[in-house]
């Protein structure tokens, strides 16, 4: 004889597009608060990315560091604010970054990640050629980057930077937007195409690169679609990593 399924009521906490990690958690018998955190949250990271970025090229400049202590200390720092911020607001005005982001990493979430992060490459790939032929050859930041420190810094450096790029940038990225931002969104109650559309011109914009915002703008399209989805981080995370492969790659071979 079957077993008819539990039924449960909604909790402050479950909220229309939440992580998968909440429903877990209340399946398990959790007692969950209500989040307390909200589109103030998704604003301070990015301010704080600006905030420090600044200082570290300012500071930096001040104490005369070299070149290549500069660009490393100027990508990795601002990222205490871009994904620092979303872990210790959803720790101390949440459930935690696990269930309240839905960051965790399964095997599921992988298998969808490497499927995305293949369709955010054609996606962004296509779109890239298209904008060469328009325009002519254009570079990223990162290239530009990798080629400063290509230039004045040890390999050790640029393996470093390349590590930045493949793993570094897209945890911090995808904690700040799919993560804190897509959540507030969400909680708002907005329409997940809309939720997926603000935060993928947010993170297009984000990056302060007029000829690459409809690449980026298509890359964060695949990967909100694929929070949405999943309702994970995971998927998000492992597909921004693999989009950024090839770029860490290209980087390694100068």
């Amino acid at each position: 004889m079957s077993q008819s399924p539990v039924l449960r009521s909604r909790t402050p906490a479950d909220y229309p597009g939440c992580p998968v990690t909440v429903d877990i958690a209340l399946a398990e018998g959790r007692v969950l608060v209500a989040p307390r955190w909200g589109i103030p949250d998704a604003i301070i990271p990015l301010l704080g990315f600006v905030i420090i970025s600044l200082a570290v090229a300012l500071g930096g400049e001040a104490l005369g560091l070299p070149l290549v202590w500069l660009l490393l200390l100027g990508t990795t720092l601002p990222w205490i604010a871009l994904a620092g911020w979303p872990l210790l607001t959803t720790a101390f005005q949440g459930n935690g970054p696990r269930i309240d982001l839905g960051l965790r990493l399964t095997w599921r979430d992988v298998g969808w990640g490497l499927i995305g992060g293949v369709a955010a490459l054609v996606a962004g790939g296509t779109i890239a050629l298209i904008i060469q032929a328009i325009f002519g050859e254009f570079t990223s930041a990162a290239g530009e980057v990798g080629e400063e420190l290509s230039k004045e810094g040890p390999m050790l450096a640029v393996v470093a930077f390349a590590l930045c790029v493949a793993i570094g940038a897209p945890i911090a990225e995808e904690i700040a937007f799919r993560g804190m931002a897509y959540n507030a969104l969400a909680k708002l109650g907005l329409n997940a195409a809309w939720v997926i559309a603000i935060t993928s011109v947010a993170f297009s914009l984000f990056h302060l690169e007029p000829q690459r915002a409809p690449i980026l703008l298509a890359s964060g399209l695949v990967l909100g679609i694929l929070r949405w989805r999943t309702r994970s981080l995971g998927a998000p995370i492992v597909a921004h990593a693999v989009n950024n492969l090839p770029g860490a790659a290209f980087l390694l071979l100068g």
